[in-house]
Parts: structure tokens; C-alpha cells; sequence
């Protein structure tokens, strides 16, 4: 039974940083790609960064290319999203999602997702 707990989100100042957490269980995480997806009010979801375990291949999307990082322990089964030089425009619940192999930023290629964590920035 696939399993993602995200974590880290919170409250902070326009420039600071973040760091969000991915734990993931119930599937060969060495097989899988994990990306961040999030959803401000009354918008879409939308991919923001993925990795994909099996080559250590990661996308970003424009909006967050420079400013976020994502890495992976494969030991901790967890993906981690470095998010720094947030802007209020950031502000979203941020998910993390699951699915084999390949990174893709479409919503609907991904049958596990975490329950989500609220990031806010402010200006």
C-alpha cells in the first residue's frame, strides 16, 4: 500500500526558506519518481519539481528554477523540496506524488499522492 507523508510547510517572509519533506512507503522507492505538485486558492494544481530515484534525473518548473531544490534519500525513503527566496506568489498547499519511473508534470500520471502541506508566504 503506497504511502506519502508530507511535511515541513508553514508560515514565512517573503526571501526565506523552506525545506518540505516527502516519506514515503508500501513500494520499491529505487523504482518510483516523486514529484511536488501545489494548489493555490482557486487555481490549479500545478508541478512545481520531480526526481526520479531510478537516475537521480530532476525537473523543475520555471516559476521555481534557481530558487528550489529537490533531493532524495534513498536510505530515508524521503524527497526533500529546498525552497528558498520564497515569494508570496509561492503560497500554496504543496503535495508530493508518486508514480513508476519517468517524472511527468501531468496530475493525472500519478496514483499516490500525500495529503498535503500549507506553505504561506508573506509579504
Amino acid at each position: 500500500d503506497v504511502q506519502l507523508q508530507a511535511s515541513g510547510g508553514g508560515l514565512v517572509q517573503a526571501g526565506g526558506s523552506l525545506r518540505l519533506s516527502c516519506a514515503a512507503s508500501g513500494f520499491t522507492f529505487d523504482d518510483y519518481a516523486i514529484a511536488w505538485f501545489r494548489q493555490a486558492p482557486g487555481k490549479e494544481r500545478e508541478g512545481v519539481s520531480c526526481i526520479s530515484s531510478r537516475d537521480g534525473s530532476k525537473y523543475w518548473a520555471d516559476s521555481v528554477k534557481g530558487r528550489f531544490t529537490i533531493s532524495s534519500s534513498n536510505a530515508k525513503n524521503t524527497v526533500y523540496l529546498q525552497m528558498n527566496s520564497l515569494k508570496p506568489e509561492d503560497t500554496a498547499v504543496y503535495y508530493c506524488a508518486a508514480r513508476p519511473v519517468k517524472c511527468y508534470y501531468n496530475i493525472y500520471e500519478y496514483d499516490s499522492w500525500g495529503q498535503g502541506t500549507q506553505v504561506t508566504v508573506s509579504s
